[in-house]
């Protein structure tokens, strides 16, 4: 049995028909899903492209292949393209298929009224919480609003649909969106033991701090312009900082200037967007602090990965954070002063930046992909089950 599965990351394509990737979802993401499926069919936006850079990895390979979605960004360019988008989405199923939604996504609710029309069982992965997404100061744009009331409503619908829900987290997410029928949390975070650090981390360092914040500019509800604030105070208070910011989008100039304004260009480094695994992980080998401020979130990767590499972490209480981090390590999200306190407090106390390492570290571990395999596989399984009974009642043939 094939499985299709609808997302909604942008790719690329190049002239030789290959799908490439720079951040997530590379082959090896959709190999987990060829051990129970047959072949798996991937539903995104993708982009033609002549060329792509030397840190992209192909997404596409051996049993993996893209129906390519009209390419759109932000809501303006999806209702330019609604129709075509839909027809597109829409065309790309089939009845003997089983079909997995990355959910919250614009082109899984064009997927689910097919689906709902012949009462083909689907499930659901959530992978985020809307009603975060669209909060005050996350995203700017005139119907934030009316997205925050109908896409928690729509998720909440689908979830309540699904034959099956797979969530990030442990129980943030399933709480707000809840499914009556087949339920499990399962990271979509793999950690090799590779990737692991050997021993915790000790802090006798003198001199200046290095602090990292790894996640998107293209919105800002990771809160990269709160964190930059943040670190203006504490630099004003003495504090010998810099910061490290990994990631782009369409933010990045205007957090350029704000840094500018602010008089941080020689402690604030843009690095831009880095190929996930080797690149990534020097830059958290070489932090000693990292800080995700974000106002929404599902369960962050980047966050898992930090930890992993034995990096002391500040968060915010959101999303599914708190079940990485201890409420001491934590804040309000966009509480630009809170934040500042809690950096002082932790990079004043080496001891604390000690504990905080071994803790993460320890907590990491359990995100490892062995302790989580079993767990999709039977998520997996329970998907194939369910189409193919359903098959069975309505193509006795087959």
């Amino acid at each position: 049995m094939n499985v299709l599965i609808a997302l909604e990351h942008r790719f690329d394509r190049t002239p030789d028909g290959d799908v490439w990737t720079q951040t997530q979802f590379p082959y090896s993401f959709w190999q987990r899903y060829l051990e129970v499926f047959d072949h798996v069919q991937v539903v995104a936006r993708i982009r033609d492209v002549p060329t792509v850079s030397s840190d992209c990895k192909e997404a596409n390979g051996d049993g993996v292949s893209f129906t390519a979605i009209p390419y759109y960004i932000g809501p303006v360019q999806y209702l330019w393209r609604s129709l075509q988008i839909k027809r597109t989405a829409q065309q790309a199923v089939r009845p003997e298929d089983a079909v997995i939604l990355r959910v919250g996504s614009i082109i899984a609710s064009c997927i689910e009224p097919k689906l709902r029309a012949i009462n083909h069982p689907y499930a659901v992965e959530v992978v985020g919480d809307p009603y975060d997404v669209f909060a005050p100061g996350s995203i700017r744009h005139p119907l934030r609003s009316f997205f925050r009331w109908w896409s928690p409503r729509k998720l909440r619908q689908q979830c309540a649909r699904a034959c099956a829900s797979a969530y990030v987290t442990k129980h943030t997410l399933q709480t707000r969106y809840p499914c009556p029928n087949y339920s499990a949390g399962i990271s979509d975070v793999d950690i090799s033991d590779e990737f692991l650090a050997l021993t915790p981390r000790q802090f006798n360092k003198v001199g200046t701090l290095n602090l990292l914040f790894v996640g998107s500019l293209a919105q800002l509800y990771k809160a990269p312009d709160i964190l930059i604030n943040a670190v203006a105070i504490c630099v004003q208070e003495g504090i010998d900082l810099k910061l490290t910011m990994v990631g782009d989008g369409k933010h990045r100039s205007e957090l350029e200037a704000q840094v500018a304004a602010l008089g941080l260009k020689e402690r604030v480094c843009f690095r831009g967007q880095l190929t996930a695994g080797d690149a990534v992980r020097a830059e958290l080998d070489q932090a000693d602090l990292f800080i995700l401020p974000s106002k929404s979130e599902g369960l962050p990767r980047a966050m898992v990965e930090a930890m992993a590499r034995a990096l002391p972490c500040i968060g915010s209480r959101v999303g599914g954070i708190p079940e990485l981090l201890t409420d001491e390590d934590m804040v309000a999200p966009g509480n630009v002063d809170a934040l500042a306190s809690k950096i002082r407090e932790v990079v004043t106390n080496p001891e604390r930046m000690a504990r905080m390492s071994a803790r993460n570290l320890e907590k990491a571990k359990e995100y490892r992909d062995e302790l989580l395999r079993d767990q999709r596989i039977a998520f997996y399984r329970h998907v194939r089950q369910q189409t193919e009974a359903w098959l069975l009642q309505h193509f006795p043939v087959l």
